[in-house]
């Protein structure tokens, strides 16, 4: 279906693909596996039309070709849910879905509104998706849009008389495990008549899916693996070149909180999505919130930063009591929030590593100091975020709350989301390290596992309240089914 051979492609400073080459057969799934930076999207991004390499050919059914764009690739039967979301969010889920291929549902350049729903539909139906055609895609949730952004993709299936190539980067970071096994579904249905390209930090999903993985380590093809007998311990190896050494979640960096010291207090706290919401948060405390999409956790997250309205409640820092009106105020007491949504919310991709460290802050900061700390991959403090890979991306985001020493509370909203298991281990040491010197951490954990493996305790959100609280010390971590019964 696709043969890639020698590709190369290389940004100021950084080299990106580093002369790949492999095959896509017709009627498999391929998967790819690799740190971050190690040219997983870029090459997903090439095959796509929107990155042309510098060197090397790509050829599909034989016949070697020169993408351009997305619509070019479309037209050879190849579409990509993108990791980041590629949605216009002022439209709605079906003019996206159908976004320059609306075929019958447009007449004399105008929509066919009607036709348009059904069309939309009948995608948005393959997935067992609940979200409304009609409704403008920014009111939907993150994991809402990535759903949009599967049906679309699927779409290529009545758009192209050829078997289509379907492209999945990190498709399932934001699923609930329903959705996750519906995707699952989709995949396999597609193999009969479509090749499929799979990308997921998930090893334990990687392997589920692919018929074959190719391992890239920067920019290279550092191997090709059978899934029936690689295991994710042998693919990280691969990934990271080296055997994996310490503790994944740094259990060795935990230190017990001081329990005569409340951080953070929050009490009878209310607003859109979570109601009369009460709990202490220890000086040097790791605190989880768990709970399944719609219960309440992100919206309590985003209040206590100022970026959502209270309705009713107190909050208090270090026994004072704050008014969280804006991020402004939250800034200044001592608050710092690295949101979910990296791409949208976190950085600015046109501005360099050190104005993104430093967006808070009126006066210059220890940029390169910071940099060094965190081992950030970047060429210069004044290459442009945007260049850099999503673990890189999110240390810079934490280093942006580190630079003035005076944070006191820090809330992390799926800090991990999108990143490989090197780049979380390094930001499961900065969340320890950041304990250890007496911050507070709020964690809104990506995983289960996660959840239970990092924190001191666990608040159980369900319906906008906290039903209930459970200790997690070392050595005595709560079965995961426990944690999951209280949620739902």
């Amino acid at each position: 279906m696709i043969e890639v051979s020698g590709l190369r492609k290389a940004y100021p400073g950084v080299v990106a693909l580093d002369g790949v080459s492999l095959q896509i057969r017709p009627h498999e799934v391929v998967g790819l596996a690799g740190e971050n930076g190690a040219g997983k999207s870029t090459l997903l991004k090439a095959l796509v039309g929107l990155v042309r390499p510098d060197s090397g050919t790509i050829r599909i059914r034989g016949r070697e070709v020169r993408l351009r764009g997305v619509a070019q690739a479309a037209t050879e039967g190849i579409g990509m849910v993108f990791q980041e979301q590629s949605l216009v969010p002022n439209l709605t889920a079906a003019e996206n879905i159908l976004l320059g291929c609306e075929g019958s549902a447009v007449r004399l350049g105008l929509y066919r509104w009607r036709r348009l729903r059904e069309l939309a539909q009948a995608q948005l139906d393959k997935i067992g998706s609940r979200v409304d055609p009609m409704a403008r895609t920014e009111t939907l949730s993150f994991a809402e849009r990535q759903m949009v952004e599967i049906a679309k993709v699927l779409a290529i299936e009545e758009r192209t008389r050829a078997q289509p190539v379907v492209l999945l980067d990190e498709p399932t970071s934001v699923l609930e495990a329903e959705e996750i096994e519906t995707l699952f579904g989709q995949i396999e249905r597609l193999r009969k008549h479509a090749s499929v390209v799979f990308v997921s930090h998930r090893l334990d999903e990687v392997l589920q899916v692919s018929d074959r993985v190719y391992v890239l380590r920067g920019g290279q093809v550092a191997g090709e693996v059978d899934p029936a007998t690689a295991g994710a311990a042998g693919l990280h190896r691969m990934m990271i070149g080296a055997e994996a050494t310490g503790s994944h979640y740094h259990d060795d960096l935990h230190r017990p909180p001081e329990r005569s010291s409340v951080r953070l207090s929050v009490r009878g706290l209310c607003g859109e999505g979570f109601t009369d919401i009460s709990f202490d948060l220890i000086r040097g405390e790791v605190v989880a919130v768990a709970g399944v999409h719609g219960s309440g956790r992100e919206e309590l997250c985003r209040a206590l930063f100022g970026a959502r309205a209270v309705t009713a409640g107190q909050v208090l820092i270090d026994g004072e009591a704050v008014s969280l009106t804006g991020p402004r105020r939250a800034v200044r007491a001592g608050l710092g929030y690295v949101p979910s949504e990296r791409k949208v919310e976190g950085v600015v991709s046109a501005m360099s590593v050190a104005d993104n460290m430093t967006l808070p802050y009126t006066r210059p900061q220890d940029v390169e100091e910071w940099i060094g700390r965190l081992r950030i991959k970047t060429p210069d403090r004044r290459t442009p975020i945007g260049s850099l890979s999503g673990g890189n991306q999110q240390k810079v985001v934490l280093a942006r709350w580190l630079l003035t020493g005076s944070l006191r509370v820090l809330l992390l909203d799926h800090p991990t989301r999108g990143l490989d298991v090197g780049a979380k281990s390094e930001v499961y040491r900065l969340i320890r390290e950041l304990a250890a010197a007496g911050v507070a951490v709020l964690l809104l954990a990506d995983s289960l596992e996660e959840c239970i493996a990092l924190s001191d305790r666990v608040l159980v959100m369900k319906e906008g309240r906290v039903t209930v609280t459970l200790d997690t010390p070392p050595g005595a971590k709560p079965d995961p089914v426990d944690v999951v019964k209280e949620m739902v």
